[in-house]
């Protein structure tokens, strides 16, 4: 609900799960053609994240189910990139608290990237040769 309520602030528009695409992602955006999909740390198995550890009892079968999530998550990935669509993963830990700001700000920025791109934008700097620009700081001031 968090990212949905920051795109819909943001003028975005999008379909909730949409069942005609692979992997019924969680926020379809169809005039970007773009999918996101939120994970739960735990059920996609978001190696080195603390809120994903395989519980002490019946270990096997949860490895296993956590292996067949990932591996139905890569499939879907791989079947929407070959019919067109980006897509963007966000993990459950990058909405807590701490992340959630940076996390959506990067989102927005990705779909900004993602219209221009598809609005056939191009977009060249150009400066005067008399302009002058402060020395990096790892150049030498020879």
């Amino acid at each position: 609900m968090l990212v949905r309520r920051f795109l819909f602030s943001h003028g975005f528009r999008y379909r909730i799960h949409a069942k005609t695409l692979p992997g019924t992602p969680d926020i379809a955006l169809v005039g970007l053609r773009t999918c996101i999909f939120i994970n739960g740390c735990f059920w996609h198995g978001h190696q080195g994240c603390s809120m994903y550890t395989v519980p002490k009892s019946n270990v096997e079968f949860w490895t296993h189910k956590i292996k067949r999530n990932q591996a139905r998550d890569h499939e879907s990935l791989l079947a929407l990139k070959a019919q067109g669509w980006h897509t963007i993963e966000i993990w459950e830990c990058q909405l807590l608290p701490k992340q959630r700001l940076k996390t959506l700000q990067g989102l927005l920025r990705t779909l900004n990237l993602i219209q221009l791109e598809n609005s056939g934008a191009t977009f060249t700097y150009h400066f005067d040769e008399e302009e002058t620009f402060p020395s990096i700081a790892a150049e030498s001031e020879d």
